[in-house]
């Protein structure tokens, strides 16, 4: 497969984040289906059992119902479309891509596999995920935010970077990026697709997101509803939660509020600008959930 020779020769050499990109696009990107019985160059037959799951795999659900109609056709027309995998201690195999269809084999009762095995860092094998991932729409939006910040904090990335490598926009990316700074039981009402990822973006700004995301779930409320249940909430609060040091009768400007969402995505957690009308001083308000979202702040001003 293309880009083979090229990553072999790359093993344990530091990259930047879209070098060689395309080699791993050909690897994952879905292409005419190898008949049953055939296969293709660098192919190869591996025991179901050599295999393990990526720990560090982005997509964290898998449906059942969706595994049980992969299963049936795996079990009928065996597996198109090879897994790639690199080789991990004692002979065995990471999965890099095609955990669904590993899972599925299982449930077909298949005794092994085709595979591609690839020598790849530990940052390629994340960027496959992703991009593998993405490729399929196979993540929901939280899945695929965490595997950005994944490739953020572990590697360094930026979202100029990712943009560029992914073929994303600055924007798509930070607005994925902003869900992190909501609470846990939100997040997973995306991951059960109780709320869309607009719905989520909505309650970013709110002051109690997990309570206003049931109202929305309970009453099916649309994105733009979410949107005015939010504001109408916010003006209802002001009075008694708004500190002196904000101006009187004016609400935040365009450019405050695009600044606190900005620091939202890269902190995960919600940040509030509150700036003194006519001065140069204020307050940057961070509220935290919990305290692993505590330590990783310290860790991150520490640095």
């Amino acid at each position: 497969m293309k880009g083979e020779a090229e990553l072999a020769t790359r093993k344990g050499k530091p990259r930047g984040l879209g070098r060689g990109l395309s080699a791993l696009m050909a690897d994952v990107t879905p292409e005419e289906a190898t008949p049953a019985g055939a296969t293709r160059r660098g192919e190869v037959v591996v025991p179901i059992e050599k295999l393990r799951a990526n720990p560090d795999q982005p997509r964290r659900k898998f449906r059942q119902e969706d595994l049980d109609d992969l299963a049936a056709s795996v079990k009928e027309k065996g597996i198109l479309q090879p897994l790639i995998v690199r080789p991990v201690e004692e002979g065995d195999y990471e999965i890099v891509a095609g955990e669904r269809r590993w899972r599925a084999a299982q449930l077909a009762q298949l005794h092994d596999v085709p595979v591609l095995i690839r020598e790849l860092d530990d940052t390629e094998v994340l960027e496959i995920a992703i991009i593998e991932n993405i490729q399929r729409a196979d993540l929901n939006a939280v899945e695929e935010a965490a595997g950005f910040r994944q490739l953020m904090d572990r590697f360094g990335h930026t979202q100029e970077k990712l943009a560029e490598a992914l073929g994303k926009s600055r924007s798509y990316i930070a607005n994925l990026l902003r869900l992190l700074a909501l609470p846990e039981d939100v997040q997973q009402m995306v991951i059960d697709g109780l709320l869309s990822a607009g719905h989520a973006r909505a309650l970013i700004t709110s002051e109690n997101p997990s309570e206003l995301a049931k109202i929305v779930v309970r009453d099916g409320l649309s994105v733009r509803a979410t949107e005015a249940l939010v504001k109408r909430r916010q003006q209802k609060d002001e009075p008694t939660s708004a500190p002196k040091t904000r101006s009187t009768g004016s609400e935040k400007d365009a450019d405050t509020r695009a600044l606190e969402k900005d620091l939202s995505a890269i902190l995960a957690m919600r940040v509030a600008i509150n700036h003194k009308a006519g001065t140069e001083t204020g307050q940057v308000v961070l509220t935290y959930e919990n305290l692993d979202q505590l330590d990783d702040l310290c860790a991150k001003l520490s640095r």
